[in-house]
């Protein structure tokens, strides 16, 4: 089905336009945010496709959850985010709404009572024209630099990615409707339930390759001087204890998304001479996880360390199968 037909459905399902300006040039959404996907940022959640208590996303997995209603990209950690990642307009249209003064603090510490009715956080909504219109959640703190009523061109930036409202962790949750009907930009045709082999998609030619669909990511990874924790990731203070020639200990760690029912983790660390000094093998996950940390080390031994290179390898194996390996080192 080529696009032109798409939308012609959707012209029957959703009872409304679907094209944007000139009726030959369907509506199509370009990146939401300035950053790098699958380098400096990453989709950890999609629209869940499952009607009932269960999750399912548009490709039959789990990078959902329950009731998800649009599209997560999330940064590498708090550092980035503080730096500021801009948010952009991702198509033509006006601003209806917007809502800023929500603090970039995660809703665990605060108790979900604390953010009930501004679950969104800090947010704009945008109409496209012909009953499209996309609102922009958990932006940061006096980020949005739009106001009601003010005309936008696709690409012009909106707000930064924040920690605001409903959150854990600093991110940009995009929804999209049509006719107030949440559609997914990544399976526009998809019926509820429906998951798989979904062709279609509302993002533009020119950047679906950037947002193939990707799991078992690794986040971060990296070496540290003793146990490491994901809040130590988050915030950035890991990138402060890198191991030196005095160091107690040589920790390596990494932090996933993405990881299935199944799958089995292995964090290794090497001996500049090849010996393996620690092994960290996990239990076979039970279900899918949105997230992990993991972390293996080894105490300075009596004659303190050998100058050299130390590897980690981080692999994931399923039924006996290796499907993914991550090899990061470093040098003293």
């Amino acid at each position: 089905m080529n696009l032109k037909t798409l939308f012609s459905v959707l012209f029957v399902l959703f009872g409304g336009l679907v094209t944007h300006g000139n009726a030959d040039e369907p509506f199509s959404l370009s990146l939401p945010v300035d950053c790098e996907i699958g380098k400096t940022c990453f989709v950890q959640n999609y629209v869940d496709h499952d009607p009932g208590p269960g999750k399912q996303d548009f490709q039959c997995r789990a990078m959902t959850y329950d009731g998800h209603e649009g599209t997560d990209f999330r940064v590498l950690s708090l550092v980035e985010q503080r730096a500021g990642v801009p948010v952009l307009a991702v198509a033509d249209g006006v601003v209806l709404r917007i809502r800023d003064g929500e603090p970039d603090i995660s809703f665990r510490s605060l108790g979900a009572q604390m953010v009930s009715g501004r679950e969104c956080g800090n947010a704009i909504v945008i109409d496209h024209g012909n009953n499209w219109q996309t609102q922009y959640c958990h932006l940061a703190l006096n980020s949005v630099s739009v106001r009601p009523g003010q005309k936008l061109k696709r690409g012009d930036p909106v707000g930064e990615i924040g920690l605001s409202g409903k959150t854990e962790f600093p991110h940009l949750h995009l929804s999209v409707r049509l006719n107030g009907k949440i559609v997914d930009p990544f399976a526009p045709l998809a019926e509820p339930g429906q998951c798989g082999k979904l062709t279609e998609s509302l993002w533009s030619p020119e950047i679906q390759a950037n947002l193939a669909y990707r799991i078992r990511v690794v986040l971060n990874r990296g070496f540290s001087d003793g146990p490491v924790q994901s809040n130590d990731i988050e915030t950035g203070s890991v990138v402060r204890r890198n191991p030196t020639s005095e160091s107690a200990a040589i920790v390596a760690y990494v932090r996933v998304i993405g990881l299935e029912a199944g799958d089995v983790q292995r964090l290794s660390l090497r001996h500049p001479d090849g010996t393996l000094l620690a092994d960290n093998v996990a239990q076979p996950l039970t279900k899918p996880l949105a997230q992990q940390m993991l972390y293996v080390g080894y105490r300075k031994p009596g004659d303190g360390w050998i100058a050299g290179v130390y590897e980690a390898s981080y692999i994931i194996e399923r039924d006996g199968r290796k499907v993914s390996e991550d090899v990061f080192s470093f040098r003293f």
